[in-house]
């Protein structure tokens, strides 16, 4: 429970008057929403010019700054319009080349695409938050722009339900990203640098329940993590390009959520995390006593392409990790931006030892997917939710 009287006395200002600017109230779970809470007053004191976190902040202000929410914290009709766009997106055809990429049939796939290619780069490299929340924003932009989508990129916060199959977003109802995949009898799998065994969860085979039910993959298998009685079906192609349509696989599970994605989990490896490096790094990296906050959100909905670090956004809940990962990183900033925002540290090369060291003014590529607007964007204009093209802030 949040002491609100002793956190808004820290704070020096009420916390109830941040969240009236969005229009509803700030309701903390846990201690990580605690921090959530402080981010935001923090961020709403740099649009008012109260603090300064190094960026320009010319074009975002309390006016115009969107919120980004949690999934279940959205209507059901704005979880409805969320998953209708999603669809749009899978029914629009593809503007990539049909002879390089035969398997990208539509526009979704191109975010798949992008991905598979931009892998070694934005992956255990200075790239890795920074290229995220581009491309990520590029999603958000493309369900509004070609799909007509009113609302913003939704996230789903890992520590707000310990059964993922009992939420708004794995629980298979009509306003859901889709329920868990059919059962298919199978065995887990060691996952992580240090392989440890996983137990199979109760699901494995295709997602035949919610607004997301019957998705076809098309791409890939590059790298699949899931028993090979499954039955995946292989690419033809070793890049992963070739057309291998497919339903989409899910073996959603509370073996993480139960013992590495808890409140006091996400909180803690905010609190510790002294700098830019070490939270990136520890954020990605697995050890033998735990699992990364980012393994344990892919491997949670895991299945086929979900646990395939290569495929992995072509099953729509990506976009609901990833947006958590992006406001988890938010936080951690925004608990002191006028020294962290502008941190960028780690190579350039995944890796790849003592790989060239990425700086503030590298450019960061997301090709065919990239808005109208933008083209290639350096990671100095990346840093902050609220300057360069950026300005959301979280609830």
């Amino acid at each position: 429970m949040v002491n609100w009287k002793k956190l808004s006395s820290a704070l020096g200002v009420s916390l109830l008057l941040a969240p009236a600017v969005s229009g509803a109230p700030l309701v903390a779970r846990g201690p990580d929403d605690e921090l959530a809470a402080i981010a935001l007053e923090n961020a709403y004191k740099i649009l008012d010019g109260t603090l300064q976190d190094g960026s320009s902040h010319t074009s975002c202000n309390r006016d115009n700054v969107v919120i980004r929410k949690e999934y279940g914290d959205l209507t059901t009709d704005e979880r409805d319009d969320y998953t209708k766009a999603v669809k749009c997106l899978l029914n629009a055809p593809s503007k990539l080349s049909s002879s390089q990429y035969p398997g990208a049939k539509n526009r979704y796939d191109d975010f798949v695409i992008v991905h598979i290619n931009m892998t070694h780069m934005v992956h255990g490299t200075a790239n890795f938050l920074h290229w995220h929340r581009y491309y990520i924003w590029a999603y958000e932009v493309a369900l509004r722009d070609e799909c007509g989508y009113k609302g913003y990129q939704p996230y789903w916060n890992w520590g707000k339900y310990p059964d993922p199959l009992k939420s708004p977003i794995f629980n298979g109802d009509a306003h859901s990203m889709g329920g868990n995949g059919e059962y298919v009898a199978h065995s887990g799998q060691p996952l992580g640098m240090v392989g440890q065994q996983v137990p199979a969860g109760n699901g494995g085979g295709c997602v035949m329940t919610g607004a997301l039910a019957n998705t076809t993959v098309n791409v890939g298998p590059i790298a699949p993590s899931m028993d090979p009685k499954i039955g995946i079906p292989r690419n033809p192609r070793p890049d992963g390009y070739g057309y291998n349509p497919r339903c989409m696989r899910r073996d959603v599970t509370s073996y993480f959520t139960s013992q590495y994605l808890r409140p006091q989990d996400i909180a803690k490896h905010i609190t510790s995390s002294k700098d830019q490096g070490v939270f990136q790094d520890t954020l990605q990296t697995d050890t033998r006593q735990a699992f990364s906050l980012h393994t344990a959100g892919h491997y949670t909905i895991w299945g086929d392409p979900a646990g395939d670090f290569y495929v992995s956004p072509a099953d729509p809940a990506f976009w609901l990790h990833h947006g958590q990962v992006d406001r988890h990183w938010w936080i951690w900033q925004n608990q002191d931006p006028a020294t962290r925002v502008q941190q960028y540290m780690g190579g350039t090369e995944w890796m790849v030892m003592n790989s060239k060291a990425g700086k503030l003014s590298d450019l960061q590529h997301l090709s065919i997917v990239a808005p109208a607007t933008t083209g290639s964007i350096p990671s100095g204009q990346l840093v902050s939710t609220t300057a360069g093209p950026f300005c959301y802030v979280y609830q």
